[in-house]
Protein backbone atom coordinates (compact mmCIF):
# COMPACT_ATOMS: atom_id res chain seq x y z
CA UNK A 1 0.00 0.00 0.00
CA UNK A 2 0.81 3.67 -0.70
CA UNK A 3 0.75 6.13 1.77
CA UNK A 4 0.42 9.55 0.99
CA UNK A 5 2.34 12.10 3.17
CA UNK A 6 1.29 15.31 3.63
CA UNK A 7 4.30 17.74 4.00
CA UNK A 8 2.80 20.25 6.88
CA UNK A 9 2.45 16.43 9.16
CA UNK A 10 6.92 16.25 9.42
CA UNK A 11 7.40 19.61 9.15
CA UNK A 12 8.71 20.65 13.18
CA UNK A 13 7.62 24.27 13.02
CA UNK A 14 4.05 23.35 12.57
CA UNK A 15 2.16 23.88 16.12
CA UNK A 16 1.01 21.18 18.41
CA UNK A 17 -2.57 20.40 17.56
CA UNK A 18 -4.47 18.00 20.09
CA UNK A 19 -5.02 14.44 17.75
CA UNK A 20 -8.82 13.72 16.82
CA UNK A 21 -11.67 15.89 17.36
CA UNK A 22 -13.12 17.65 19.73
CA UNK A 23 -15.79 15.76 19.96
CA UNK A 24 -14.35 12.76 20.24
CA UNK A 25 -12.73 13.94 23.23
CA UNK A 26 -15.55 14.77 24.96
CA UNK A 27 -16.86 11.35 24.40
CA UNK A 28 -13.86 9.93 25.92
CA UNK A 29 -13.96 12.40 28.38
CA UNK A 30 -17.88 11.01 29.38
CA UNK A 31 -17.01 7.14 28.99
CA UNK A 32 -14.12 8.00 31.77
CA UNK A 33 -16.29 9.73 34.15
CA UNK A 34 -18.41 6.31 33.93
CA UNK A 35 -15.68 3.88 34.52
CA UNK A 36 -14.60 5.96 37.26
CA UNK A 37 -18.18 5.87 38.84
CA UNK A 38 -18.16 1.90 37.86
CA UNK A 39 -14.28 2.19 39.30
CA UNK A 40 -16.39 3.50 42.67
CA UNK A 41 -18.97 1.07 43.00
CA UNK A 42 -15.90 -2.04 42.90
CA UNK A 43 -14.18 -0.15 45.47
CA UNK A 44 -16.98 0.37 48.13
CA UNK A 45 -17.52 -3.30 47.40
CA UNK A 46 -14.46 -4.57 48.53
CA UNK A 47 -14.16 -2.34 51.37
CA UNK A 48 -17.90 -3.23 52.58
CA UNK A 49 -17.41 -7.11 52.01
CA UNK A 50 -14.30 -7.80 51.68
CA UNK A 51 -14.53 -11.75 53.08
CA UNK A 52 -16.92 -12.08 49.57
CA UNK A 53 -14.72 -9.95 47.62
CA UNK A 54 -11.48 -11.56 48.23
CA UNK A 55 -13.36 -15.67 47.96
CA UNK A 56 -14.90 -14.36 45.31
CA UNK A 57 -11.85 -12.66 43.54
CA UNK A 58 -9.15 -15.27 44.15
CA UNK A 59 -11.43 -17.44 42.01
CA UNK A 60 -10.47 -15.45 38.70
CA UNK A 61 -7.77 -16.11 36.67
CA UNK A 62 -5.33 -13.27 36.66
CA UNK A 63 -3.05 -15.05 34.34
CA UNK A 64 -5.92 -14.62 31.72
CA UNK A 65 -6.61 -11.08 33.00
CA UNK A 66 -2.76 -10.63 32.35
CA UNK A 67 -2.76 -12.36 28.64
CA UNK A 68 -5.28 -9.78 28.16
CA UNK A 69 -3.52 -7.04 29.87
CA UNK A 70 -0.59 -7.65 27.06
CA UNK A 71 -2.75 -8.20 24.24
CA UNK A 72 -4.59 -4.62 24.95
CA UNK A 73 -0.96 -3.43 25.36
CA UNK A 74 0.76 -4.61 22.43
CA UNK A 75 -2.65 -3.74 20.18
CA UNK A 76 -2.10 -0.03 21.35
CA UNK A 77 1.90 0.03 20.56
CA UNK A 78 1.12 -1.45 17.09
CA UNK A 79 -1.35 1.19 16.77
CA UNK A 80 0.85 4.15 18.31
CA UNK A 81 3.06 2.89 15.56
CA UNK A 82 0.83 2.79 12.81
CA UNK A 83 -0.60 6.40 13.44
CA UNK A 84 2.70 7.57 13.43
CA UNK A 85 3.64 5.87 10.11
CA UNK A 86 1.49 7.23 8.70
CA UNK A 87 2.13 10.88 9.73
CA UNK A 88 5.63 10.19 8.23
CA UNK A 89 5.67 7.49 5.87
CA UNK A 90 7.81 5.21 7.58
CA UNK A 91 7.14 1.75 8.27
CA UNK A 92 3.57 -0.09 6.89
CA UNK A 93 1.04 0.73 9.00
CA UNK A 94 -1.52 -1.09 6.98
CA UNK A 95 0.55 -4.34 8.31
CA UNK A 96 0.55 -2.92 12.53
CA UNK A 97 -3.32 -2.21 12.18
CA UNK A 98 -4.24 -5.86 11.18
CA UNK A 99 -1.65 -6.83 14.24
CA UNK A 100 -3.88 -4.30 16.30
CA UNK A 101 -7.05 -6.14 15.05
CA UNK A 102 -5.49 -9.61 15.74
CA UNK A 103 -4.89 -8.25 19.52
CA UNK A 104 -8.21 -7.33 19.61
CA UNK A 105 -9.47 -10.50 18.29
CA UNK A 106 -7.89 -12.42 20.87
CA UNK A 107 -8.88 -10.54 23.37
CA UNK A 108 -11.94 -11.34 22.86
CA UNK A 109 -11.15 -15.24 22.46
CA UNK A 110 -9.28 -15.01 26.09
CA UNK A 111 -12.50 -13.04 27.46
CA UNK A 112 -14.38 -16.14 26.01
CA UNK A 113 -12.39 -18.70 27.72
CA UNK A 114 -12.32 -16.77 31.14
CA UNK A 115 -16.23 -16.26 30.90
CA UNK A 116 -16.90 -19.60 30.37
CA UNK A 117 -14.90 -20.76 32.67
CA UNK A 118 -16.51 -18.56 35.48
CA UNK A 119 -20.02 -19.72 34.35
CA UNK A 120 -18.91 -23.28 34.70
CA UNK A 121 -17.44 -23.05 37.92
CA UNK A 122 -20.77 -21.41 38.94
CA UNK A 123 -20.53 -17.95 38.83
CA UNK A 124 -22.66 -15.99 37.24
CA UNK A 125 -23.93 -11.98 37.50
CA UNK A 126 -26.53 -13.25 39.90
CA UNK A 127 -23.80 -15.28 42.64
CA UNK A 128 -23.26 -11.99 44.27
CA UNK A 129 -22.22 -8.46 44.09
CA UNK A 130 -18.46 -9.34 43.20
CA UNK A 131 -19.48 -11.43 40.14
CA UNK A 132 -22.47 -8.47 39.28
CA UNK A 133 -19.82 -6.19 39.17
CA UNK A 134 -17.35 -8.28 37.52
CA UNK A 135 -19.47 -9.54 34.79
CA UNK A 136 -20.80 -6.09 34.27
CA UNK A 137 -17.51 -4.19 34.03
CA UNK A 138 -15.72 -6.71 31.78
CA UNK A 139 -18.73 -6.91 29.70
CA UNK A 140 -19.09 -3.33 29.15
CA UNK A 141 -15.30 -2.85 28.64
CA UNK A 142 -15.57 -6.15 26.03
CA UNK A 143 -18.13 -4.12 24.78
CA UNK A 144 -15.98 -1.18 23.80
CA UNK A 145 -13.15 -3.74 22.83
CA UNK A 146 -15.61 -4.85 19.98
CA UNK A 147 -16.50 -1.48 18.82
CA UNK A 148 -12.81 -0.37 19.22
CA UNK A 149 -12.00 -3.62 16.65
CA UNK A 150 -14.74 -1.80 14.10
CA UNK A 151 -12.33 1.44 14.57
CA UNK A 152 -9.08 -0.19 13.98
CA UNK A 153 -10.93 -1.74 10.68
CA UNK A 154 -12.03 1.60 9.63
CA UNK A 155 -8.17 2.44 10.12
CA UNK A 156 -6.66 0.26 8.52
CA UNK A 157 -9.12 1.11 5.59
CA UNK A 158 -8.29 4.26 5.71
CA UNK A 159 -4.72 3.69 5.41
CA UNK A 160 -5.47 2.25 2.11
CA UNK A 161 -6.98 5.74 0.98
CA UNK A 162 -5.21 7.76 -1.52
CA UNK A 163 -5.54 10.79 0.19
CA UNK A 164 -5.14 9.52 4.28
CA UNK A 165 -7.39 11.33 6.40
CA UNK A 166 -5.14 12.29 9.39
CA UNK A 167 -8.13 12.96 11.97
CA UNK A 168 -9.66 9.45 11.41
CA UNK A 169 -6.25 7.81 11.83
CA UNK A 170 -6.01 9.92 15.28
CA UNK A 171 -9.09 9.91 16.58
CA UNK A 172 -9.54 5.89 16.27
CA UNK A 173 -6.02 5.66 17.85
CA UNK A 174 -7.18 7.63 20.97
CA UNK A 175 -10.34 5.11 21.37
CA UNK A 176 -8.35 2.48 21.15
CA UNK A 177 -5.79 3.69 23.66
CA UNK A 178 -8.70 4.75 25.63
CA UNK A 179 -10.21 1.25 25.89
CA UNK A 180 -6.54 -0.16 26.69
CA UNK A 181 -6.06 3.15 29.66
CA UNK A 182 -9.93 1.62 30.73
CA UNK A 183 -8.18 -2.39 31.04
CA UNK A 184 -5.11 -1.48 32.47
CA UNK A 185 -7.12 0.56 35.75
CA UNK A 186 -9.97 -2.91 35.91
CA UNK A 187 -7.05 -5.62 35.63
CA UNK A 188 -5.36 -4.62 38.53
CA UNK A 189 -9.02 -3.42 40.64
CA UNK A 190 -10.74 -6.51 40.01
CA UNK A 191 -8.06 -9.08 39.52
CA UNK A 192 -4.93 -8.09 41.74
CA UNK A 193 -6.03 -5.93 44.55
CA UNK A 194 -6.71 -7.63 48.01
CA UNK A 195 -9.81 -7.17 49.92
CA UNK A 196 -10.19 -4.93 53.46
Amino acid sequence: MTLTQNPRDVRSDRPAAIPGEPGLWLFLFADMLLFAALFGIVVHLRDDQPAMFAESQASLSQTLGLVNTLLLLTGSLFVAMAVHGSRTGAGRPDKLLLGAIGCGAAFLGVKAIEWGSSIADGHTASTNDFFQAYFMLTGIHLAHVTIGIGVLIAMWREVGRPQTRRTVLEGGGCYWHLVDLLWVVLFPLVYLMPAG
